[in-house]
């Protein structure tokens, strides 16, 4: 069954969007979380990746364009699928049932394709019109990040039942890397909460229904064509007829023949528990099926077999295993910690870098004696303290325009070169790490660098980071030197090509001539990814840097 790609809401302000590229043409292959196109937001440009999988279908929005939230984007589908019903009604069985109008008894005949025969007979007349003129809107999960695949609800902010106009928030959701307000942007009554406080929610799964005080949007939930399928009901001997089809549809789980429609993070959770998604019966829009039908499901074929007894007879080792821990729980007991959506975007994004990413280390000593003098002087008349760390970013940043090849990213068929520097500071905080950017920071003077610095980091300590704030690195650093960490490797922050983890300043002994005299050294770790930048360049970039901070008054002209 064809899909419709939608235009999400990509940040808390954003009412429309413009398709900068894509990067699929009609009729390539789509799987699950390839990027279809670039989307410049009101906030920055950000990738638009595919939820589900098939052939790219149709293009409805040239690249330039303009779309509303909710805009229709495209369609991903079987290939030769006929998906003009589709984007005529935003429902297949919507889109046939139309032109037979003027003949209510016709109705019927193509309902019986769906699965909605089961559906009691007396709803037919009353949502019998199409999902269309049901004057109601689904609220789903924004993707408000790039990296985000679900969002926890912290709050609500409104009530069933609440007037809500365009503008108001709605509630307040956890993504990867902050608390963010959810905005409506439809005016009416909020009719359907789907989603409780705490509750993770995938990426366009619904979270509620706007619209018109007393709107049947049950007819939304399930899948808006529901209705029209109910009015196969009256025509008893088709209706009997179905039964024997049924097993076969509801194989899959959700009402589609070929491939199960779910969640992102549904599949995900299958995956890891073993279940096979084609048993499991979807409770989101049009069947899809979600998180919570993965966690609630129960095998029912599971009693049949007599064999299921042996299976408990191989478990006589569990009791071993478990007088064995109970020992370690009384000595001092341990605590299973919910994963944030941080801590989730964390492991999953760092263990793709370090797993995909071919990395080599490149590490170098510089004395930091002169840096040390001149950040003395600085600070007598900077407005705000200046730090290592900022002379360190300053530098990094005017040796990135000078190699340029560091200053990349690996796009698989590409690479990218920027001719701006931006750089992701990474700062920790109670959950993780967040990377803030420091845009055009070759341009920027000591101070400039050290105050944004600053500020960026209490946003983020404080959850009050804006996509803004964190999108669009061109390189990294990490700072570990505070802490008194002499050297480590850091991974690599993607896309960007390479990292710079930063180790403490320790003072050592250095020998002129026969006089030992002593001398403040810095360790410092380049991380580069092998795909786009080879060793040589890397250490051309490390001896331009180390110049730098060793002579720091060519940093200030």
């Amino acid at each position: 069954m064809a899909e419709l790609i939608r235009m999400p809401k990509m940040s808390d302000t954003m009412t429309e969007g413009v398709i900068a590229e894509w990067h699929k043409k009609v009729g390539d292959t789509v799987k699950s979380g390839d990027v279809l196109a670039e989307v410049e937001t009101d906030k920055a440009t950000m990738d638009l990746e595919a939820y589900d999988e098939g052939t790219l279908l149709y293009i409805g929005v040239e690249k330039g364009q303009s779309v509303p939230i909710d805009g229709i984007l495209a369609v991903v589908g079987k290939s030769g699928e006929d998906f003009k019903a589709l984007l005529d009604g935003n429902g297949s069985s919507n889109g046939s049932a139309e032109p037979k109008a003027e003949a209510p008894a016709e109705k019927p005949t193509p309902a019986p394709a769906s699965n909605g025969a089961e559906q009691p007979a007396p709803k037919a007349p009353a949502p019998a019109a199409p999902a269309a003129n049901i004057n109601a809107s689904i609220i789903r999960m924004p993707k408000m990040s790039d990296t985000m695949t679900e969002g926890t609800i912290v709050a609500w902010h409104k009530k069933e039942g609440d007037t809500v106009k365009s503008g108001d928030v709605l509630a307040e959701v956890e993504t990867d890397k902050a608390t963010m307000d959810l905005e409506a942007y439809e005016e009416g009554t909020l009719l359907y909460i789907g989603a409780k406080e705490g509750t993770a929610v995938a990426v366009d799964d619904v979270i509620a229904v706007v619209g018109e005080k007393g709107a049947d949007f049950q007819a939304l939930l399930q899948g808006g064509d529901q209705p029209a399928a109910a009015a196969a009901e009256p025509d008893a001997p088709k209706a009997e007829a179905q039964p024997a089809a049924a097993p076969a549809e509801t194989s899959t789980g959700n009402g589609h023949d070929s491939r199960v429609l779910a969640s992102p993070l549904a599949k995900t959770i299958a995956k890891e528990k073993g279940v096979d998604l084609a048993q499991v019966q979807g409770s989101g829009p049009d069947g899809r099926i979600v998180k919570r039908d993965v966690e609630t499901f129960q095998p029912a074929a599971q009693p049949a077999p007599a064999q299921a007894a042996p299976a408990p007879a191989a478990k006589p080792a569990a009791p071993a295993p478990v007088a064995q821990t109970a020992p370690a729980a009384q000595e001092g007991g341990y605590e299973d910690i919910p994963l944030s959506q941080m801590r989730k975007t964390i492991a999953r994004r760092l263990s793709e870098s370090l797993f995909t990413a071919p990395h080599f280390y490149l590490t170098m000593e510089i004395n930091m004696d002169k840096a040390m003098d001149l950040r003395g002087k600085v600070n007598e008349v900077s407005p705000v303290k200046v730090s290592f760390n900022d002379f360190v970013l300053k530098a990094a940043a005017l040796a990135l325009k000078k190699h340029p090849a560091v200053n990349s990213s690996w796009l698989g068929d590409k690479i990218r070169r920027y001719s701006y520097v931006n750089i992701g500071v990474a700062v920790a905080v109670d959950e993780g790490l967040l990377v803030p950017v420091i845009r055009n920071a070759d341009q920027k003077t000591l101070s400039t660098i050290a105050a944004e610095v600053k500020d960026l980091a209490g946003k983020a300590k404080d959850k009050k980071l804006q996509p803004k704030d964190w999108e669009g690195s061109t390189f990294s650093i990490s700072n570990l030197g505070m802490f008194g960490i002499d050297e480590f490797t850091a991974i690599i922050n993607p896309p960007d090509s390479c990292i710079l983890a930063i180790g403490s300043i320790k003072q050592t002994v250095k020998f002129e001539g026969e006089v030992a005299k002593p001398t403040n050294v810095m360790k410092v770790t380049l991380s580069c990814d092998h795909r786009s930048v080879d060793g040589a360049t890397g250490a051309s970039f490390l001896q331009t840097f180390k110049g730098l901070l060793e002579n720091p008054f060519g940093m200030l002209v």
